[in-house]
């Protein structure tokens, strides 16, 4: 089943950090890990949420799950018929992550009218932004 997880700049940092193959731990706060099944969905929350709130960016990942394993979670309607998600308990994310077939994809991206973008220190350009 293709997969859909809008995502800010901080988590897609961790997504790359393991390689493109898992989404990293859900925070205390959050007993749930949301994968979206449309990319229209997706791309709402990425482009409404995550461009609003620092560091204002925000990127649509997609991927690949295993049918068979992504069948026990039941599919959820959270507002209108598009916004369908599943919930994955977060105790189980570690199992999750090791059905995702192939490497998780970012097809879209999203910047808010705040965003200043990212200088590696290594560059030398330490305090300045991307402006």
């Amino acid at each position: 089943m293709i997969l859909y997880r809008p995502v800010g700049l901080n988590e897609l940092r961790l997504i790359y950090e393991s390689g493109l193959k898992a989404f990293p731990p859900r925070l205390p706060e959050q007993p749930f890990f949301y994968p979206v099944l449309n990319r229209e969905y997706a791309r709402q929350i990425a482009l409404e949420w995550n461009t609003k709130s620092e560091p204002f960016a925000g990127y649509v990942t997609e991927f690949e799950v295993d049918d068979s394993y992504v069948s026990q979670f039941e599919r959820q309607i959270v507002g209108g018929r598009q916004h369908e998600e599943l919930w994955v308990p977060a105790e189980r994310l570690d199992e999750f992550n090791r059905h995702i077939i192939n490497a998780i994809r970012v097809i879209e991206a999203y910047f808010g009218d705040e965003f200043q973008g990212f200088v590696p220190e290594q560059f030398g350009l330490k305090g300045k932004n991307a402006v």
